[in-house]
């Protein structure tokens, strides 16, 4: 079999090195040089020759610097003849442009996307994108995972006979429901319209909320507009303690102190698919390295990838 080979963007360096040490792989290094014009330039600097590469990059801020790197970098290992090159990006930022929704805009995901397979990327390995057709934008196989086991692990130790899942909207809300089956409870779904890209509206709540406590499961945070529209409706409604629960926790612009002062909000939840900006006391971030690291190993052996997430 061919030998594997793993290496690192400086994206999210303590997610790699926390994979590599579940695959118990070392992480190979990477010389990332940036000339007096601005420009970058990569260098893998271990042996890729009919070599099974893993290149672990979330595109997170800075996206675009993130992004190049990622580019650059399978582009060096296919010069450099590798068996294969896998992209390993927990967090596809492009994902959210996944349609034109006004005049004269770029359908941003399917361009990523297309560069990517250009640059020589041979496969994809990501974690809870943010619309189910951008797995489509890729035109090499792609497997696409989600947190929901780790998540629904860490609520499941706990007396959830007065709680309700609540997704911030229909566009969710499949997920939404496949977490509730996990922990056994009802769902909910906020009817949200989004004006731009810093105000939203929640008209009503779809479901019974009423009284009960609720986990607000979403697939990332940013600045956490949606998030707040949703705590004020749950308010609205008479609901109880309140668990804000996402994949991808971005938490841009002060958002994790922000929601951490509704007094209503008893935890925030997410994986370490990006760099966490901040702790915080409310904060608890669960490990996907795991997972992570076993759909590597698996791609890596030839085996089912999807059956590690069978429930």
């Amino acid at each position: 079999m061919r030998e594997i080979a793993v290496f690192s963007g400086s994206a999210h360096q303590a997610l790699a090195t926390e994979i590599c040490m579940y695959l118990s792989e070392p992480r190979r290094p990477v010389r990332i040089t940036r000339f007096a014009n601005d420009c970058l330039e990569v260098q893998l600097q271990s042996n890729c020759r009919e070599r099974d590469v893993f290149l672990i990059q979330p595109l997170v801020p800075p996206v675009q610097e993130n992004l190049v790197e990622l580019l650059l970098m399978a582009d060096a290992a296919r010069g450099a003849s590798a068996a294969r090159v896998t992209a390993v990006m927990p967090h596809f930022a492009y994902a959210r442009s996944d349609k034109k929704d006004e005049a004269r805009i770029s359908i941003g995901g399917r361009l990523v996307a297309d560069l990517l397979v250009t640059a020589g990327v041979n496969r994809v390995l990501t974690l809870t994108l943010h619309s189910p057709q951008v797995h489509g934008f890729f035109s090499v196989p792609v497997d696409h995972l989600h947190a929901l086991r780790e998540l629904a692990a860490h609520f499941r130790g706990r007396d959830l006979s007065n709680c309700v899942v609540v997704s911030p909207d229909l566009g969710n809300a499949k997920s939404a429901a496949a977490f509730a089956r996990r922990l056994g409870v009802p769902v909910a779904a906020g009817a949200k319209e989004r004006h731009s890209d810093s105000r939203v509206s929640i008209s009503a709540i779809i479901g019974d909320v009423a009284g009960r406590d609720v986990i607000v499961l979403d697939d990332e945070i940013a600045r956490g507009t949606t998030v707040f529209e949703l705590l004020d409706r749950l308010r609205e409604q008479g609901t109880g303690s309140v668990s804000v629960a996402c994949t991808h926790g971005l938490f841009a612009d002060g958002a994790l102190d922000k929601m951490a002062a509704f007094e209503d909000v008893t935890e925030i939840v997410c994986s370490n698919s990006v760099p966490v900006p901040a702790e915080h006391p409310k904060l608890h971030v669960l490990s996907v390295a795991p997972a992570l690291a076993e759909a590597i190993r698996r791609i890596h052996n030839g085996e089912s990838v999807s059956a590690l997430f069978d429930h």
